[in-house]
């Protein structure tokens, strides 16, 4: 049996296009077991995993939860915003005791770059980025990709645009990891102050005029404004953003073909995307979150074929 180079999903950039396609592969075959009347399969029966999140989450929390459970693993979940971690405990402490209930898989959301590389080196269980800070978030990628080859029939050579908050956006890195890997053309889109300095260096280019990005691209991915991450205002208003870089109905029915339209979530509608384009035929949104059950069972059970 085919089986990944690695022991666990720290991101995008760790992954060659051979394991890419083995996740897409074995997802394939539990998209199918999701859309049966029993949904459950036995294969994680003796896997126990833990669900670390040290930031909230709504949606990535539940798609994982799900996929586990779709897989008959046993679950714990540990959200360390009502735990021990605000009274000091660091996060090896707390991995740590949970690893002494003989878990053998961590699934981690951290609000630090590499805090899932800093595990995975101290505590002997395979570790899932569900996202680390700005860094990366690997399975939103996986699912992204997927997406567009379930729409388009494949990634490559296909022109994607990301727009928005690409600096404070983990979504955005593992994206253009993922999409170059599988040979697509990446374009990002947004105001000069939420582009990286570095990101050309990542093989894609900029552009700063929202229409020029449209009518190049056959796929359009929306990221939501991060406010969350900002501590300083890197643009006047909302409002004006939305002006310049809000996609709406108007502005998708002017362009020349259609195009797929995507969004990670959770959508702030009228901002960066409204409400009769996030709802329409072009965009993949709902699919994208189905997708997301089904990649990561595939993730999930690639990496516990390999825990000994």
């Amino acid at each position: 049996m085919a089986e990944l180079s690695v022991k666990h999903l720290l991101g995008i950039k760790y992954l060659n296009e051979a394991d890419i396609d083995l996740i897409f592969e074995t997802a394939d075959h539990f998209k199918e077991v999701i859309n049966r009347s029993i949904k459950k399969v036995p294969s994680l029966r003796d896997i126990t995993i833990a669900n670390i999140f040290f930031e909230n989450s709504t949606r990535t929390k539940l798609s994982f939860e799900l996929a586990e459970k779709r897989l008959s693993a046993d679950v714990i979940n540990f959200s360390a915003g009502q735990s021990s971690v605000k009274k000091g405990e660091t996060l090896i402490d707390t991995v740590n005791n949970i690893l002494s209930m003989k878990v053998d898989m961590v699934v981690m959301r951290h609000p630090n770059p590499g805090a899932g590389i800093f595990l995975s080196k101290h505590v002997n269980a395979s570790i899932v980025n569900a996202g680390d800070g700005a860094h990366e978030h690997p399975t939103q990628a996986l699912l992204d990709s997927y997406s567009i080859r379930e729409k388009l029939g494949d990634v490559a050579g296909k022109k994607v645009v990301i727009v928005g908050d690409i600096l404070h956006s983990r979504v955005a890195l593992s994206n253009i990891f993922a999409l170059k890997l599988q040979g697509a053309e990446v374009k990002v889109c947004g105001p000069h102050t939420l582009i990286p300095k570095y990101i050309e260096t990542l093989g894609v280019t900029v552009e700063n005029d929202l229409r020029k990005a449209l009518n190049w691209c056959d796929v359009a991915n929306m990221l939501r404004i991060q406010n969350e991450r900002m501590e300083i205002s890197y643009f006047p208003t909302t409002r004006e953003y939305t002006q310049q870089y809000g996609l709406n109905k108007k502005i998708l029915d002017s362009l020349d073909k259609e195009i797929v339209v995507m969004h990670p979530g959770p959508i702030n509608r009228g901002v960066e995307i409204t409400s009769d384009v996030a709802d329409s035929k072009q965009s993949i949104i709902l699919n994208q979150v189905e997708n997301g059950v089904a990649i990561r069972m595939a993730v999930i059970y690639l990496l516990a074929s390999k825990i000994k």
